[in-house]
């Protein structure tokens, strides 16, 4: 297979010279002749090296650098300068470049550090690899799996690890693994332990495990001990198999889990710990997620939850009211103010004063608008329509939106002074596809609700449904979730939901294959990025590379 590189320079001359230099040795060689042209070349193809000049009009070759960095490429990057120094050298290897080549490029040279970089780019593809197999291991396990290094520091846990210790996968790494297991948890480092110190695999039937507050019964534990290639212990495997409900049956719902009216595991758990500390403080808060994530009971939580919860919450839909009468409903008027003004009237912000006033959808606001909130903001007071008196207020205002303020702000469609003021303290609320953890815990809740509601008996759903339900991308997030429980429980006449409750649109993807159903996500999440690979790949949570071999597998073209 021939490697193919990139040459970015903005001489032509060079850039003819260097490409003719690694034709003549059978390599693949693109140009650009820019760092604009260089991105769009390096989203449409994967390289194995790209030379690139440090100094290039308006970015530099760091800048590029950065960018194939940040995309979880192996692509290996060999900066081009005309200055060489040791400063230059330096800070192209502090941001990652695998060398660097000062100007005039001779042939041998060139050459001679396209021979040293293949083999290690192709080190990592191969590493990369292993991992993918390890990480689908991983995934595709029903047990709690924990890798550590002979120091029992913790390397990896898969998702089964993360919900019993209500952790986030990637901010574990790192840590000790004494800090999860405490008193009969005890056991867990204890064998992992042992098969690190006697290099051998070890077993324990029926011990009990302490995942934090929770206490499971386990069948078994046991380790393995990781060699690396001298036949060294590097480190250790622990497996925790559980006793576990039948995934048609509902799951238990600890009080960890739900909380403040919520149901969530190690992804909520930061966003329960903001809500506790900021309920008895009255700053601005901004909430950002998609429709449906939650926004609303986030809002509900941070008042209800602190000293002034007997206060009024207000909540005002910035999205469904007129501009004209988004002023009035906000901020009152008095009689005559308008035609149909018959009679004066409190606004939104004045019946929640003392409390909190929760405004949705708050990136559909007009500049005029966004004007008059900023000062109401600022001043702590505003003025009603068609009065020039102004009225003193102590609201805590709690914004929402869908929308991406920092682009509306580029774009001139937001005010950046407003947007800071409106992120004292911004709350990010992840979309449900990047939670699926949570997925049967929020379906076992709503089934609770309905049956009280709906005077029901449903006890749970289908393996199938749950698996479904797990392989779904839920555009409309735990609101889509909600809403198709509840046309089920409505349509069920069983104590099981199965795939013949399932509303029309949503069950035909049962009937897909996996090729389809893999197929139709990835197109799926292009779209949603505008065919932008580094940020569908970042979604997905591949690499670039993975993202293009399955797009050429499933013959994907935009």
């Amino acid at each position: 297979m021939s490697h193919k590189i990139l040459i970015v320079d903005d001489e032509e001359s060079i850039c003819f010279t260097l490409k003719r230099f690694l034709t003549d040795e059978g390599y693949q060689v693109s140009v650009a002749y820019s760092y604009q042209e260089a991105l769009t070349v390096i989203d449409n193809q994967i390289f194995d090296i790209i030379f690139a000049d440090i100094v290039l009009k308006q970015f530099s070759g760091t800048d590029l650098l950065r960018v194939v960095k940040e995309s979880n490429s192996n692509c290996q990057v060999i900066m081009i300068t005309g200055v060489p120094s040791i400063e230059t050298a330096s800070e192209a290897v502090r941001f990652g470049a695998f060398d660097y080549l000062p100007k005039p490029v001779l042939q041998k040279d060139l050459l001679e550090v396209t021979r040293r970089a293949l083999p290690y780019k192709l080190s990592l593809d191969e590493m990369d690899l292993r991992n993918q197999y390890l990480e689908a291991t991983f995934k595709g396990s029903d047990d709690a799996i924990i890798t550590v290094d002979k120091n029992l520091m913790i390397l990896m846990v898969n998702q089964r690890a993360q919900e019993h210790l209500m952790v986030d996968g990637k901010k574990v790494k790192g840590m000790a693994l004494q800090t999860f297991f405490t008193n009969d948890g005890k056991a867990c480092i204890e064998v992992v332990n042992e098969a690190i110190v006697k290099e051998e695999y070890v077993q324990k039937e029926r011990i009990q495990c302490t995942f934090g507050k929770r206490t499971l019964e386990a069948h078994t534990l046991c380790a393995y001990p990781v060699f690396n290639d001298d036949n060294h212990v590097s480190g250790g495997v622990l497996i925790i198999r559980t006793d576990r409900q039948s995934t048609s049956s509902t799951q238990t719902i600890g009080s960890e889990q739900m909380r403040h009216s919520m149901i969530g595991g190690a992804s909520m758990q930061s966003i329960f710990l903001m809500i506790e500390n900021l309920c008895d403080i009255r700053t601005t808060v901004l909430l950002n997620g998609e429709t449906g994530t939650g926004k609303e009971l986030v809002a509900e939580a941070l008042h209800n939850s602190g000293a002034f919860h007997d206060k009024p919450l207000i909540k005002v839909n910035c999205a469904t009211v007129s501009e004209n009468l988004l002023e009035s409903e906000l901020f009152g008027h008095v009689k005559g103010a308008f035609s149909g003004a018959i009679k004066d009237k409190i606004g939104k912000f004045e019946a929640a004063d003392g409390g909190s006033i929760f405004l949705d959808e708050i990136g559909d606001i007009t500049p005029k608008m966004q004007l008059a909130l900023l000062r109401v903001i600022q001043e702590k007071e505003l003025e009603k329509v068609g009065d020039i008196k102004p009225v003193k207020i102590d609201v805590r205002i709690v914004a929402a939106t869908n929308k991406d303020l920092i682009q509306e702000v580029a774009e001139g469609r937001f005010r950046q002074d407003l947007y800071y003021r409106l992120k004292v303290v911004q709350i990010n609320l992840p979309p449900l596809r990047d939670r699926k953890e949570d997925i049967p815990r929020l379906v076992t809740h709503f089934i609770d609700q309905l049956n009280q509601t709906l005077n029901t008996t449903i006890n749970g759903v289908s393996p199938d449904i749950l698996t479904h339900f797990m392989d779904y991308d839920w555009p409309g997030n735990v609101r889509e979730l909600k809403n198709i429980m509840e046309y089920a429980s409505i349509v069920s006449r069983d104590q099981l939901i199965s795939i013949e409750h399932m509303p029309n649109d949503f069950s035909t993807g049962f009937h897909q294959d996996p090729f389809e159903k893999e197929r139709s996500r990835i197109v799926h999440v292009l779209e949603r990025n505008k065919w932008n690979k580094t940020s569908a790949a970042f979604e997905l949570g591949i690499s670039r590379q993975r993202l293009y071999r399955k797009m050429k597998k499933y013959q994907i073209e935009q």
